[in-house]
């Protein structure tokens, strides 16, 4: 798995680091599986920012996998995310280029 950052949308606040493994990553779509690194609370109906490794950047919303979690106290749930944009190449800061 890779090591990401994803991002609130509507505030641009860095939620937490996480783990992220694509099962389709092309040029008309991407999605994956996520788990986050910290516990938070995630809304499925927002619409967030995922940061790559190699800092590229698109939108995509997250829904958490039903019976999917990584065992720890408290668990940590393994969401889908989809892709909502085309990835945006890391010209300028992330924060920058966001908003």
């Amino acid at each position: 798995m890779s090591i990401g950052k994803l991002y609130r949308v509507s505030d641009n606040e860095l939620i937490t680091e996480v783990n992220y493994k694509f099962q389709d990553e092309s040029d008309t779509g991407w999605w994956g599986e996520l788990t986050l690194t910290d516990f938070k609370r995630i809304n499925d109906n927002d619409i967030y920012y995922l940061e790559l490794d190699d800092n590229r950047w698109g939108r995509c919303r997250l829904r958490k996998r039903v019976n999917r979690a990584v065992s720890g106290v408290p668990p940590r749930y393994v969401y889908q995310f989809t892709g909502m944009s085309a990835f945006h190449l890391p010209e300028q800061s992330s924060q920058d280029t966001k908003e």
